[in-house]
């Protein structure tokens, strides 16, 4: 499943353009601020119908335009004989976005029909130094790229712990009884304990990759990945039981304050958080290194390797590093596209397709310059 087309238009500084991509590594390169980075959003934006840069998807729309629209072909996937096209478009009006999968609205298969992606930018780093949340969400896209028939289970766990809450406020207010949570904490309990068996699951796979992408990109220390669950249960029974003795702390408050819902992906080097004591740098590199070791899970299960889109990864790598990267990215197969200011910023030992941008117009591939 690779992307073989993005054609844009009003996205970000990029002139409208339809873009070739190659198999394998695609180098996106061009001086600072030219719009390198727009490129990897608006393949991101087209494939997951949302920017992976910021929360208002407006903010991609170029000055003095109404909408931005971005649309990429991907190639049949395994089994397959067919092209699929993904578009999203977001205007100024309020009209919000607009992602359809071959003209028609995307639905919730839509995920299925595109390559997984792995992000690396800047703003990426939130993953490392922000909140539990976001690394719980993480996970759990993980977890459903590893295991698709698994998907449902983060959602049913969300849906079951919405009604407990409402609930709750229900009986805050005097317009319940307690009895009535029974039904629905024996569900929620059912649902976390399979959504905590499968992060741990999870977590088991990548801990090895982990460390080991984490040693090869030169980050110093042990590197650790740790599923760390608030609750210890082992059966819906157990976890029922714990969510029923929380019910008094629970009413006071007004929702729930105790389940999967709240539990961490440990990243820590040499036992200490990466979050709260790591540099800047070596926060990027526990990024990277955990794409890497998420790309490793994947192809050693035999799944399709995420579609990767690597922004300035090579800034923070020497040489030798630089070339394990590459090698990395051509193991295995998949795709990726990665940005650098210069070419020769990312060694030349495998194939690639060369893809210039300049002032927001994009040239490429580099034959086609020569020509």
């Amino acid at each position: 499943m690779l992307v073989e087309s993005l054609s844009t238009r009003g996205f970000r500084n990029l002139a409208p353009a339809e873009i070739r991509l190659g198999p394998g590594i695609n180098l996106v390169w061009g001086a600072n601020g030219a719009g390198k980075t727009n490129v990897l959003e608006a393949i991101y934006m087209g494939l997951a119908g949302r920017s992976c840069r910021t929360r208002d998807d407006r903010e991609a729309i170029r000055f003095g335009e109404t909408l931005a629209r971005t649309e990429v072909v991907v190639g049949p996937g395994p089994g397959e004989d067919r092209r699929r096209t993904f578009l999203a478009s977001v205007s100024r009006g309020g009209e919000g976005r607009r992602p359809l999968v071959d003209g028609l609205p995307a639905g919730p298969e839509a995920a299925t029909l595109r390559p997984a992606l792995a992000v690396f930018m800047p703003d990426r780093l939130a993953l490392i130094k922000g909140p539990p949340a976001g690394r719980r969400t993480h996970l759990d896209g993980f977890c459903a790229a590893l295991w698709p028939a698994r998907a449902e289970q983060r959602k049913r766990y969300s849906r079951a712990l919405a009604q407990r809450n409402a609930l709750l406020g229900r009986i805050r207010a005097g317009a319940a009884s307690t009895e009535s949570l029974d039904a629905w904490e024996a569900e929620l309990a059912a649902a976390g304990v399979e959504l905590m068996a499968t992060r741990e699951a999870a977590v088991t796979k990548l801990a090895g990759p982990f460390a080991t992408a984490a040693e090869a990109l030169g980050l110093e220390g042990e590197a650790t990945a740790r599923y760390r669950p608030r609750s210890e249960a082992d059966s819906p029974e157990e976890l029922a039981a714990e969510f029923a003795e929380r019910r008094e702390a629970d009413i006071a408050r007004g929702y729930t304050g105790w389940g999967p819902h709240l539990d961490e992906l440990g990243l820590e080097l040499d036992g200490r958080s990466t979050r709260r004591y790591a540099s800047q740098g070596q926060q990027r590199l526990a990024l990277l290194a955990l794409l890497f070791a998420e790309r490793r899970v994947l192809l050693d299960d035999g799944r399709p390797a995420p579609l990767m889109l690597l922004d300035d990864v090579t800034s923070e790598l020497d040489l030798d590093r630089r070339r394990l990267l590459v090698e990395h990215l051509a193991d295995g197969g998949g795709q990726a596209l990665v940005t650098a200011t210069e070419a020769d910023h990312l060694p030349d030992v495998h194939a690639r397709t060369e893809i210039t941008v300049r002032e927001g117009r994009v040239i490429g591939p580099a034959d086609e310059l020569a020509a």
